[in-house]
């Protein structure tokens, strides 16, 4: 597998020039049109609505839909630059919501919303910014406004089955895997159908990148599990093991907590909840980079990608389609 790059200013790997300028120019749009839609007529609101967006970010949801626009014959038509301001008010949303129920207190290198302020106004801030994206959604037709709500639906569905957490006899890893693909893939396959849906994207073709969005929305979540175990400095921004202090069963820990054998019985017995002590933390990181379960992990990994990968075949042969198949390569070799 060879190694790709992702291109200078973007958050994903583009090696055709012409495509990769056309992208940094219509992200640009993006950005302004984001700096304007967090905009209101109460100055706080503005300010607490711009608090995210101005922390930065990747800006990998519109850049996603930006790229799939590009199989498409009209790739910079306006409503796929206003999808890609779209969803990633969404996400910005949904940030705001979940430093809540996490009770987070940094966020993109920034003080998050509920600590510099409090959880109500960081609740109603997400609020006010899904109320901008429905705004925006109105202007782009009843099936993108159908679209939109059945992702919302998705994503609320999945944060509240990581709430209350697997059902007697449901299989762990399954659930898991279930939330995330409500969670994080709904909204990335949201913003690949958008993308192709206004660029004029043949219908078959606009399913083919909606399936590949999930797949890889998944996959990318599931590289920032074994990277929160893996690596010195977690990309995501966290400390390794914030999730194994926290009591967080990803991946890896659930594959470890499923094991039966006696040389990982100190494993399990250590991420069956939370962890306080520094010591054992240390301790049950080292024990899960070198378990079976960091292997079944990275096998699950590779599985979701080879998936994405696949579905790609249906689609033609446009730079857009290299930079999608290089996009399953990054999600593997990012985890090292």
């Amino acid at each position: 597998m060879s190694t790709t790059e992702s291109a200078p200013g973007l958050a994903l790997p583009v090696s055709d020039p012409d495509l990769e300028q056309r992208l940094k120019s219509r992200l640009t749009l993006v950005e302004k049109a984001l700096a304007g839609h967090v905009q209101s007529r109460a100055p706080f609101v503005t300010e607490a609505a711009g608090h995210l967006l101005e922390a930065g970010g990747k800006r990998f949801r519109p850049l996603f839909t930006l790229l799939c626009g590009h199989v498409g014959p009209r790739p910079e038509a306006d409503e796929v630059t206003t999808a890609a301001a779209v969803v990633e008010l969404i996400h910005l949303a949904t940030l705001y919501h979940d430093d809540v129920m996490d009770s987070a207190t940094m966020r993109r290198g920034a003080e998050s919303a509920n600590s510099r302020w409090d959880n109500t106004v960081a609740i109603l801030t997400g609020d006010f910014l899904f109320s901008r994206a429905s705004d925006l959604l109105a202007d782009l037709g009843a099936e993108a406004v159908r679209l939109q709500a059945r992702t919302f639906g998705r994503l609320v569905t999945g944060q509240i089955r990581e709430t209350v957490g697997p059902r007697e006899g449901d299989d762990p890893i399954e659930h898991y895997l279930a939330v995330l693909a409500d969670k994080t893939g709904s909204l990335i396959a949201t913003s690949a159908q958008f993308g192709a849906m206004f660029a004029g994207v043949a219908p078959e073709h606009t399913d083919t990148l909606r399936r590949f969005g999930e797949q890889i929305g998944v996959a990318f979540q599931l590289s920032d599990d074994i990277l929160d175990i893996a690596s010195d400095t977690d990309e995501s921004g966290k400390t390794p093991g914030t999730d194994l202090r926290e009591g967080v069963a990803t991946l890896p820990v659930l594959y470890a907590l499923r094991g039966t054998d006696e040389s990982s019985e100190r494993l399990r017995m250590l991420v069956s909840g939370p962890i306080v002590d520094d010591a054992e933390h240390s301790e049950a990181l080292l024990l899960l980079r070198k378990s079976d379960a960091m292997l079944e992990a990275r096998t699950t990994l590779t599985g979701y990608a080879d998936a994405a990968r696949a579905v790609l075949a249906e689609l033609p042969d446009v730079p857009a389609r290299a930079a999608l198949e290089a996009l399953c390569d990054l999600v593997i070799e990012r985890t090292g």
